[in-house]
């Protein structure tokens, strides 16, 4: 209870993300010796302390959870999805209710338009339909159209929807029977805390949830910069398999599905593709990144001058900044992290950073 408490408390406080979570579980160990080390940290930084979440707001978000019946998944422990633990950004915490013996299957998600065409959402339910009794997951957003059809498809053998707001917030309205049904045969996860409803960054990152616990992602119908291209690009970074469905050129709707295709996404039409598709070899998925070594660490403090000034507003890999500074893998990340917690870094995909203008 009390590793849980204290991990709460880093997950929820402001400036502490994902990567800069990772890194200080892996330099000081547990969650009790990194909420200790953060203020000291963020001054060596050279900025402002961030405002630690207290004790008893941990204690009444847990608390709430066990109320709803839900729990948390731990990354790197328990029934923490193994694929989704792969990413770089993985939520350090995650919030579930229902089927906790679904992330154990192999799952795919499918995604695509909410003003999906009524063709489109009877594919879908029929293919999330015939993945099922194949014993395959599906993943999806818990939104309208193509999210929905996906759900109901699997909804007798297996579906994880992954929210954008709290698990117990139900979004959109009309999803409510939905996802109570849901709790009581698929699963709900989410990052953010029961009761809070989703604003517009959180869709992006509910959709690297879906990308990240799936081995694959099909996309039956997007148009052109929708947030389920996002999803497409995010498992394709993550060394997933992208899938698309064929659409009507004169369909606005499916050319967000065309142009994959076109770049080499795997062109689906039966549950036999995508099962063929996602049966790849072990080395086709990406490894999960490196544990954060302390005992690279050499010089930290000298190497923070010159790692700074190596930064800019133009965001660069954290490779490039190890190979020009000369510095160990260790020093370069914990000056990042300093710079990180005292609000001067901003973190980019792809592994890459950049300094806040002053």
């Amino acid at each position: 209870m009390e590793d849980l408490v204290d991990r709460l408390r880093l997950v929820r406080s402001p400036g502490i993300g994902p990567v800069t979570y990772r890194q200080l579980i892996a330099r000081f160990g547990n969650a009790t010796a990194a909420l200790r080390a953060v203020p000291d940290l963020a001054r060596r930084g050279g900025g402002h302390v961030p405002a630690l979440w207290g004790r008893d707001q941990a204690e009444r978000e847990i608390a709430r959870v066990d109320k709803l019946g839900g729990r948390y998944l731990v990354l790197g422990q328990g029934l923490y999805p193994r694929m989704l633990a792969e990413l770089e950004d993985a939520p350090p915490l995650l919030i579930a209710k229902g089927k906790f013996s679904l992330l154990e299957a192999q799952a795919v998600a499918m995604v695509g338009a909410r003003n999906a065409s009524a063709a489109a959402c009877r594919f879908a339910r029929g293919l999330a339909h015939d993945l099922g009794s194949q014993g395959i997951v599906v993943a999806s957003g818990l939104a309208r159209g193509i999210d929905a059809a996906a759900h109901d498809g699997a909804m007798d053998t297996g579906t994880i929807g992954c929210a954008a707001g709290g698990i117990d917030v139900f979004y959109p309205p009309e999803n409510e029977q939905r996802q109570r049904r849901m709790w009581e045969v698929g699963l709900v996860v989410s990052e953010r805390p029961p009761g809070l409803e989703p604003r517009a960054r959180d869709f992006p990152r509910r959709n690297r949830i879906i990308a990240g616990i799936s081995v694959g992602t099909v996309v039956v119908e997007a148009a052109p910069r929708s947030g389920s291209l996002i999803t497409a690009r995010l498992a394709a970074e993550a060394g997933r398999e992208v899938m698309a469905v064929p659409g009507s050129p004169l369909d606005p709707r499916a050319q967000g599905c065309n142009q994959l295709i076109r770049d080499g996404a795997t062109l689906i039409q039966t549950a036999a593709d995508v099962i063929e598709a996602i049966r790849l070899p072990a080395s086709s998925v990406r490894a999960a990144p490196a544990p954060y070594d302390p005992a690279e660490e050499l010089n930290g403090d000298d190497a923070l001058d010159a790692i700074e000034s190596l930064l800019g507003p133009s965001p660069v890999p954290v490779d490039e900044i190890i190979r020009l500074s000369g510095a160990s893998s260790g020093a370069v990340q914990m000056a990042l992290l300093e710079l990180d917690l005292a609000g001067r870094l901003d973190r980019h995909a792809g592994g890459r950073v950049s300094l806040r203008p002053a």
